[in-house]
């Protein structure tokens, strides 16, 4: 759930807003100010002035999409105006930045005439390389859409139109096959006459849906040819039938899409539909009828709603970013029908095809596969970019659409590259922490921070908080703070009836360590003691502390009461820094200050095995200033036979060193300095040789660059507790949560 509160914030927080522009050369001496601007950006200019296909290659425009509304129908608000539309508008150009790289200048316009609107979209055609058109209601978003894209020389798309309509055509081709039946003989029933009905309904005619086959209806009842009220798109989709009511349309029916509003499908009706009935139910929030009664109404139903909560989720964030990521690099003259089910037909190809284990871990192995319950890819399968994209691309080439050809397997190997695996990890982990419902007790349970990461631990089902604290400071903190803390278990240490039992067990672990039974006492009265001694007893299967309180002092009481695990000699830290082009770990940044060659090699180990545990096949370097004894210095010595005894001790794992940072991550330096070294990919398991460099490293990505850490993870311990450094934020609190319980859970055969 996205409570209001938390959207404001997010919002607002650091800068206003959710984008920035940003360059893309250097631009910090005066010779690159005037390579930039004057005199330098004039050579680029006279040859675009001879040759305008030559701005391609010159600008940013074959990578920008122009995002352009009214905000005459903004989704759930309606004609509130372009300015309210602007934040969607943003949200919009985050998605196509983070899931298909495209840049996007946002325009909100303020006008209501749609012929004006479309001289002004014409006039701008010179600046991008696409147009998407958002939130302009209908008829005039649809006749928008179709007079630019038959005379713009750019590719054009309503995103209300067709994004949903993709998909859905996806999904309704491999339903179909599931129930055997053909797309020209089945009946198919739609309620909802605007954009995504519409939309829809245009893309079923063209996979081959007969046209007397389709009824569809609004709020009136079935679009008749009698009605004097249709506009001209309604118009095309009315039906002389006698079915005047949507019940009465839905006897024998094999297909029902809604894109109208919650409560108009009942299960009554679906069971008067035919034998194998589809249902797509596409309202949101609400669907037009509750998932769980519908799933009730019959036991041969395919079901499908725009909710990512439930099975076969048919979302427009699977279509817009790709069709354009393809279009683009197509140099598409426009956006077609047949490019359009070019990527529906990619998208329905993929779902047929084995869930790649990544995927599988993000929904905790939980994906049979090709059926009834997976008839779409879900969005985190990283394949989607490449298969739809290229699809498109090839059909803009098939339908001489495109300016530049472009070759498929050649293209799939570049879109790999240019987005990496970073982008999706963290969602990853996160849908895979859902899985465990792991307990996590947070010792610092009045806190602000903690409060308010625990509401959104509880939102996204992360794990099933325990706070720690006096109950009745913890809710009024949150009353104060307006959360809600319906799922979270309070455990006030002044209250619990196992307060007597965590003394005695303290006292007996520590008794031949000086302490007696009044300091046992006096030191549950600390609640990092109090929460690992929980830990510890089995009231809770992991904790997180540290939030208020300095790192060394919350490590000393995990060291004491927890302590490592078997075979450990020493616990050490691994932060994840996910970038946008990749996910490295990093060791040890904050526990182990000068560790012996010997502690270098087990860091390493357990790093390793935390990166398998996090679905990432290590690949380890042991980081020095010197590269494979450039220099004999004893600090390169101690790193050299750390890479040995590493090596040494698994002999599975690909570990090198010493070597310096530059020549762990770019191969182009290995290739031709140290082509023989056994790293032969990027590392992206980074040990440090002491505590100093690898934490100035780390705190160096978490303020300089564009870096998304989380961590410390503690590794080594004999039960999962992890540590927060002071001043850490929410999102610090909410992503260790994730990463910590699939980390606590991963099966042993995963190391």
């Amino acid at each position: 759930m996205i409570r209001k509160e938390d959207a404001i914030e997010y919002h607002t927080a650091e800068r206003a807003g959710k984008i920035e522009l940003r360059a893309t050369k250097a631009c910090l001496t005066p010779r690159e100010m005037r390579l930039a601007y004057l005199p330098g950006a004039l050579y680029p200019a006279q040859e675009i002035a001879s040759n305008k296909e030559l701005v391609f290659r010159y600008t940013a425009r074959g990578n920008l999409v122009g995002v352009i509304t009214n905000g005459s129908a903004v989704p759930g608000l309606g004609a509130v105006g372009p300015a309210a539309a602007k934040p969607v508008q943003e949200g919009v150009a985050v998605l196509f930045k983070r899931l298909a790289d495209i840049d996007v200048f946002d325009l909100e316009v303020d006008t209501q005439d749609a012929g004006e609107l479309a001289r002004m979209i014409r006039l701008l055609e010179p600046t991008f390389g696409g147009i998407l058109l958002k939130d302009v209601r209908a008829p005039e978003g649809m006749d928008l859409n179709d007079q630019l894209s038959g005379s713009l020389q750019i590719p054009v798309l309503h995103e209300n139109l067709y994004s949903t309509a993709v998909v859905a055509c996806a999904a309704l081709r491999n339903a179909l096959d599931l129930v055997e039946k053909r797309i020209d003989s089945v009946r198919v029933v739609i309620c909802g006459a605007g954009m995504i009905g519409t939309g829809c309904a245009r893309l079923f005619r063209r996979l081959g849906l007969p046209g007397e086959n389709l009824l569809v209806y609004d709020v009136h009842g079935l679009l008749h040819p009698d009605r004097d009220d249709l506009h001209p798109y309604q118009r095309a989709l009315a039906q002389a039938d006698s079915a005047r009511t949507l019940s009465a349309g839905l006897g024998g029916a094999d297909v029902f899409v809604g894109a109208s509003a919650a409560g108009v499908l009942s299960g009554a009706m679906i069971r008067d539909m035919a034998r194998y009935p589809i249902v797509f139910a596409l309202a949101t929030p609400e669907p037009e009828i509750d998932y769980e009664l519908a799933r009730a109404s019959r036991r041969d139903l395919i079901l499908a709603t725009a909710l990512g909560q439930y099975p076969n989720a048919i979302l427009d964030v699977l279509s817009f970013p790709y069709i354009f990521r393809g279009a683009l690099d197509a140099q598409a003259t426009r956006i077609t029908e047949g490019m359009l089910i070019a990527a529906a037909q990619a998208l329905a190809d993929l779902a047929r095809e084995e869930v790649i284990e990544e995927v599988q871990l993000a929904y905790g192995n939980q994906l049979s596969g090709f059926g009834p319950d997976y008839i779409l890819p879900k969005p985190t399968d990283p394949r989607i970019l490449m298969r739809e994209s290229a699809a498109v691309a090839e059909a803009a080439r098939v339908e001489g659409m495109a300016r530049t050809a472009v070759e498929t397997t050649a293209y799939r190997e570049r879109l790999a590259v240019r987005m990496g695996t970073g982008r999706d990890t963290l969602r990853g982990l996160m849908l895979r922490a859902r899985q465990a419902s792991l307990r996590v007790l947070f010792s610092e349970g009045q806190n602000e921070t903690v409060l308010r990461a625990c509401r959104i631990v509880l939102d996204e089902a992360i794990a099933r908080p325990v706070l720690l604290g006096d109950e009745k400071a913890i809710r009024e903190t949150a009353a104060r703070l307006r959360l809600d803390l319906g799922g979270a278990v309070i455990l006030d240490p002044l209250r619990t009836p196992r307060r007597a039992f965590y003394e005695e067990e303290y006292f007996r672990m520590r008794r031949r360590r000086g302490i007696m039974p009044a300091t046992a006492r006096e030191r549950l009265t600390h609640p990092e003691c109090f929460a690992a001694l929980a830990l510890h007893s089995g009231d809770a299967d992991m904790m997180i502390a540290g939030v208020g309180r300095h790192y060394a002092d919350s490590l000393r009481t995990i060291l004491e009461i927890i302590g490592p695990a078997p075979g450990v000699e020493k616990i050490a830290s691994v932060n994840m820094v996910l970038l946008p082009k990749g996910v490295y770990l990093l060791a040890d940044c904050t526990v182990n200050i000068e560790p012996t060659a010997e502690d270098l090699a087990q860091i390493a180990l357990m790093a390793a095995a935390t990166a398998r545990r996090l679905g990432i096949e290590p690949h380890v370097a042991m980081l020095s200033f010197s590269d494979f004894g450039s220099s004999d210095h004893a600090l390169c010595r101690k790193v050299r036979r750390a890479a040995v005894l590493a090596k040494s001790r698994a002999s599975n794992l690909i570990v090198d060193g010493e070597m310096q940072l530059m020549t762990a991550i770019n191969a182009a330096v290995r290739e031709e300095y140290f082509s023989w070294s056994d790293l032969k990919e990027n590392a992206n398991v980074l040990i440090f040789p002491d505590l100093q460099s690898g934490n100035i490293a780390l705190h160096l990505l978490q303020n300089t660059a564009e870096a998304v850490t989380v961590g410390p993870i503690l590794v080594g311990t004999r039960l999962p507790a992890h540590l927060l450094q002071y001043g850490a934020k929410v999102h610090d609190l909410v992503n260790l949560t994730a990463v910590g319980v699939v980390e606590a859970t991963s099966t042993p055969a995963a190391d």
